[in-house]
């Protein structure tokens, strides 16, 4: 069986919102204990939630743009995360976590990147540097 890269990257923009969803939404409480343990404030916990929601929101979206946005944010807040982590010296297991969704927000956003450059590469007269993203097979 062969996947294209845009297959296994639409399935990683999936993983992506749903985790989201099952950590901010399903398991909130856990996240309010978490931010209480590591002593941040409430108005930050909001707001990171807000923003990785959204930023999940903005992957499921055709815009490559809103696609960059997206994975742009996910990979600031996940630099974020980590580096708390680091900070309260939390075991790796619990980075675990931050350290995926950063690997899946950093992968959605360098392949959005290379499409994105081919394709202004691809329009413009001078095509002598072509960047192309190819399937995994």
């Amino acid at each position: 069986m062969v996947f294209s890269i845009e297959v296994f990257i639409e399935a990683l923009k999936i993983i992506a919102a749903v985790a989201v969803y099952f950590v901010w939404v399903v398991r909130y409480d856990n996240i309010k204990k978490e931010f209480s343990d590591y002593k941040l404030p409430k108005m930050l916990r909001d707001l990171v939630g807000i923003l990785k929601i959204s930023s999940t929101v903005m992957l499921q979206f055709d815009d490559n743009n809103l696609v960059i946005i997206g994975s742009l944010g996910i990979v600031i807040l996940m630099l974020g995360a980590v580096g708390t982590h680091i900070q309260v010296k939390s075991p790796l297991k619990l980075m675990l976590p931050a350290l995926t969704m950063l690997s899946i927000g950093l992968i959605i956003y360098l392949v959005q990147l290379a499409f994105i450059i081919d394709l202004s590469l691809l329009s413009s007269t001078n095509q002598f540097i072509r960047i192309r993203v190819y399937s995994i097979g």
